[in-house]
């Protein structure tokens, strides 16, 4: 842990922090192009076997949420609640943010109200001013579970 932020580290962290919440809001409301302008081009979604592997590049990222919001569900229909933003800063570009993750089930007619539980491990790029989401890993803990953990000092050096 560090010490004393500065103004200009807490304004970049809570930047970031609005970043994964629009990702939440995006995907629980079914806006597709809201969702997929939240990553830089060269992105990459670490989802597992279980989701299709790696998705890499915003027209598969685009392509492999469309498969999950066009469906018969209502918006938000499915809720992800993000908390427990631990958000360090590596460089001027880059940022790395690890997030509680539970998934749950809006509807009356589900039996279990959790989806999931997990953590989202991501990395973050600032392009043009803007922080996107470069890399995102879910660390899946129930009801599967399939944890990575904290990406090292040394991997986000190479981003």
């Amino acid at each position: 842990m560090s010490g004393i932020m500065t103004m200009e580290e807490l304004l970049e962290k809570e930047t970031i922090k609005e970043l994964r919440i629009a990702y939440s809001h995006c995907f629980d409301g079914k806006d597709l192009d809201g969702l997929v302008d939240l990553y830089t081009e060269d992105a990459v979604c670490e989802f597992g076997p279980e989701f299709g592997g790696d998705w890499v590049g915003k027209a598969q990222i685009r392509a492999n949420f469309s498969a999950y919001l066009n469906n018969d569900e209502p918006q938000y229909s499915v809720l992800h609640a993000v908390t427990n933003p631990w958000i360090r800063l590596v460089n001027a570009t880059t940022a790395n943010g690890r997030w509680y993750l539970q998934d749950i089930f809006s509807r009356a007619d589900q039996e279990q109200p959790i989806g999931l539980l997990g953590i989202y491990d991501d990395v973050y790029k600032k392009i043009d001013g803007c922080w996107k989401i470069h890399r995102t890993r879910i660390d899946f803990l129930w009801p599967n579970r399939h944890f990575t953990g904290l990406r090292s000092a040394e991997e986000l050096q190479g981003y």
